[in-house]
């Protein structure tokens, strides 16, 4: 992933889509300390899947179908 500054973002408008199309993910960072604040990624990109973090290979969360709260809400997202 390609990260650049709202500024360059904004010159480069037109180029930075025809590299999403083709399906690069490019991230937008801003302030002082360039922090990435957005990611424009192509439409049709397929979900990864997400990664608990430290336990990633060593525990795995299921949710019954009958779970009433999503994912975000549950990891308070």
């Amino acid at each position: 992933m390609q990260v650049v500054t709202v500024g360059e973002f904004k010159t480069n408008f037109s180029e930075m889509l025809k590299r999403v199309l083709a399906g690069e993910e490019i991230g937008i960072s801003f302030g002082k300390r360039k922090e990435i604040v957005a990611r424009l990624v192509p439409k049709n990109e397929e979900k990864k899947k997400r990664k608990i973090g430290l336990l990633d290979g060593v525990a795995k969360a299921t949710f019954a179908k009958d779970f009433k709260i999503s994912e975000e809400e549950f990891l308070s997202l």
